[in-house]
């Protein structure tokens, strides 16, 4: 459906993407996975025709997504990281505002405002000025903002920056929601966990560059160990364990001993081999490693501190 083709954006002597190419499918729920600055907002834009690239195409269905081509832009939704909307009006009011701007009219800008308040959970507060609404509420109204026309691929910049958990979780539902009923979802987070829990694949971006794309668990098999044993050094009593080092790589440190499994061994045998060194269960924490692991291993520096 959308396709990113060596796409390269400059800012001066700054690269904000480079060389950057992808093809997303009709109905995917896509994480864009990166730092503050690695260029996610800048893709965002190139994808919602706001920017044109230096080199490279942005192709939506197989056509090339350019500023003059008004009925290729009309086919997405773009939820900016800032919240577009007027806080001296009501909902109802932005609302009208931006279907018109859609082209819509009449009874059919109407119906769509009712079906996107109903949509957003926020019908009885319709005539309510903007301004008088939590975050979390201007967020929801700026995502059905952008449905209005429903396009067929919604853009998500960042859309739960600076609102409570429980906000959060109603955005992640309404998006889900907006999913499973068809909308190819672009979404852009620099937390890890948002990306985890909404997406079907993922890319890891930082400066400029997309440095891993797949799914969760394709993702994981960058890593040179799938599972990392912790036995704490009570349980382990000194020194090292005998025979570990079969199993994959050890570290010993202060309070525990570190097994990094390698990718095709079977734990049943590393628990046996435990029981067998008189290795208590209770000493032993078993964790799987995830996207922060996986972009500290491509990166060098925690996703966090980047």
């Amino acid at each position: 459906m959308l396709s990113l083709e060596s796409v390269t954006k400059r800012y001066g002597s700054l690269t904000a993407l480079s060389a950057v190419s992808l093809t997303l499918r009709r109905g995917e729920f896509f994480g864009l996975l990166g730092p503050n600055g690695a260029g996610k907002s800048t893709l965002m834009s190139l994808v919602a025709g706001l920017k044109q690239p230096d080199s490279g195409r942005v192709l939506l269905e197989g056509e090339p997504l350019v500023l003059s081509r008004l009925d290729l832009r009309q086919k997405l939704g773009f939820v900016p990281q800032t919240i577009a909307l007027y806080e001296d009006l009501s909902a109802e009011e932005n609302l009208r505002i931006f279907g018109r701007l859609y082209g819509l009219s009449g009874a059919r800008l109407k119906e769509r405002i009712q079906q996107c308040l109903t949509a957003a959970q926020l019908v009885d507060r319709r005539r309510d000025l903007v301004k008088r609404f939590s975050g979390g509420m201007q967020r929801r109204l700026n995502i059905v903002a952008a449905l209005l026309h429903e396009p067929s691929l919604l853009l998500c910049d960042e859309p739960t920056v600076g609102v409570d958990p429980q906000s959060r979780n109603a955005i992640f539902e309404f998006l889900q929601q907006l999913n499973r009923q068809g909308l190819t979802v672009v979404y852009s987070t620099h937390y890890m966990e948002e990306a985890t829990k909404l997406c079907s694949r993922i890319g890891i971006i930082d400066h400029g560059k997309l440095l891993a794309l797949g799914t969760l668990d394709e993702l994981l098999t960058h890593l040179p160990s799938t599972e990392t044993l912790r036995i704490t050094s009570s349980g382990a009593g000194s020194g090292r364990i005998a025979g570990l080092e079969s199993f994959g790589s050890v570290s010993v440190t202060a309070d525990a001993t570190v097994l990094a499994l390698a990718p095709a061994t079977r734990l049943s045998s590393v628990f046996a081999h435990l029981e067998e060194a008189g290795i208590p269960a209770s000493a032993v924490q078993l964790a799987r490693p995830d996207l922060e692991d996986l972009f500290l291993h491509l990166t060098g520096k925690s996703l966090r501190d980047a």
